[in-house]
């Protein structure tokens, strides 16, 4: 964990994001526990839209309201301005990273198989 957040905090964001994601229509959401393999953050958020635009109304919810929570600003935001044949959003919180893909590019980089031996966290609409 950085900057003095805690794991709830981090376990709270990372789930509002998966939620933030499921609002646009987000696929396939998924929540890794990676801080024990991956020494520089806790949680991965992976989820998926259909096109460049789902993928970028994606990423605005998902910043819109982890700030509704107090929660941080993104400390990086890579692949923004992505071309629209490749569509990978990292966004970079710190204590979790949100990665946000098109379909295809999920597909062939296929994070949940690379890091398959990460726990599943369950996340639910937060009320």
């Amino acid at each position: 964990m950085q900057n003095n957040l805690t794991t709830e905090d981090i376990k709270r964001w990372s789930q509002q994001a998966a939620v933030a994601a499921e609002e646009k229509l987000g696929k396939d959401t998924v929540l890794l526990d990676v801080g024990a393999l991956v020494g520089i953050t806790d949680i991965f958020v992976i989820t998926s839209g259909s096109n460049y635009r789902q993928v970028r109304a994606i990423v605005e919810e998902i910043q819109e309201q982890i700030l509704l929570l107090d929660g941080p600003k993104p400390q990086t935001i890579e692949g923004k301005e992505a071309q629209e044949d490749s569509i990978w959003v990292l966004m970079d919180y710190g204590g979790f990273i949100v990665h946000v893909f098109d379909n295809e590019t999920r597909d062939l980089y296929d994070l949940e198989r690379l890091w398959n031996d990460c726990p599943r966290i369950d996340w639910e609409p937060l009320l």
